[in-house]
């Protein structure tokens, strides 16, 4: 009996449209036309003889057998990119496609930095760069659609080897010439939990920030409205608040042109780990090894 197997291609359509949700934006990620990724999946539940994918005007509904068939698909197509990847590493370090993802409070004060002299130092690396929330790029690093992740620590992320690119201090920000701005460091007992301001729900910054202070009430208090460290530090220039801000962005000018001062916090805890995580028995370890190096001399 003749037994025939699904392509990579027929699996690759499968697993955008259970990431998307929507024929159009699936066909969009996979570089074809909505009716060649629709076809391919057709192909695809006639060769295995089985309804993968329910299909309504209103909305598409994965069947149990389907949503199985994707996790096994995922580890399949990951499989399939370390197989190429093997190969790739055999040959000259730090060349080809390598798909990073990086935290939005890391990629614009960071970056900046590193990337002309990594440019200019390894012509043939073709780095393409994901701005992503924690989750996000470590799901991302899972599901074989990023190779890498900058990221900060601690933050969960699964079954990962990594390399420390450097340790980055939190600080408080305050308006200038606020009275209750101290002279150097600030104790987490000063913060006011009224005033305080931080990213929204997703941004690791704010969970270190918090855990840093150890104040339990910070975390009830404290008003979770900044999309970025931007508009943060726009709100404190404003007079609406304080807020804590990483190291890097402070050394990368964010207050630059505002009336808003940062002073160290004083805790044992006030930095955050910045990190380069790839798969744990990813066949390019050594090259993300030798890569979180040339972050770590930017």
């Amino acid at each position: 009996m003749t037994v025939y197997h699904p392509t990579l291609k027929q699996l690759q359509y499968l697993v955008s449209l259970h990431e998307h949700g929507h024929f159009g934006r699936a066909a969009e990620a996979c570089f074809v036309s909505q009716s060649t990724l629709s076809a391919g999946l057709r192909d695809l539940e006639t060769l295995l003889g089985v309804v993968l994918v329910e299909r309504t005007k209103r909305a598409v509904r994965f069947t149990p057998l389907g949503n199985a068939v994707v996790a096994k698909a995922h580890r399949l197509l990951r499989e399939a990119e370390e197989l190429s990847d093997m190969v790739q590493s055999a040959g000259q370090p730090l060349s080809g496609e390598v798909r990073m993802s990086v935290i939005p409070t890391i990629a614009p004060f960071l970056l900046p930095r590193m990337l002309p002299r990594l440019r200019r130092e390894r012509p043939a690396l073709k780095l393409y760069l994901r701005e992503e929330t924690s989750a996000a790029a470590i799901e991302s690093l899972h599901h074989g659609r990023a190779d890498c992740v900058l990221l900060a620590l601690p933050f969960p992320t699964g079954e990962v080897e990594k390399e420390t690119i450097e340790l980055d201090a939190l600080y408080v920000a305050f308006p200038k010439d606020d009275p209750r701005d101290p002279p150097s460091e600030v104790p987490p007992e000063a913060i006011d939990e009224n005033r305080l301001l931080l990213l929204e729900d997703g941004h690791c910054l704010k969970d270190h920030a918090l855990a840093a202070c150890n104040r339990p009430e910070l975390r009830a208090s404290a008003t979770m409205i900044g999309t970025s460290l931007h508009t943060l530090v726009q709100m404190v220039d404003n007079g609406l608040g304080l807020t804590m801000l990483p190291e890097m962005a402070i050394d990368a000018g964010i207050l630059n042109g505002t009336n808003v001062v940062a002073r160290p916090l004083l805790s044992q805890t006030a930095n955050r780990e910045i990190a380069l995580v790839w798969r744990r028995n990813s066949p390019r370890s050594e090259e993300f090894r030798l890569l979180a190096e040339e972050l770590r001399a930017g």
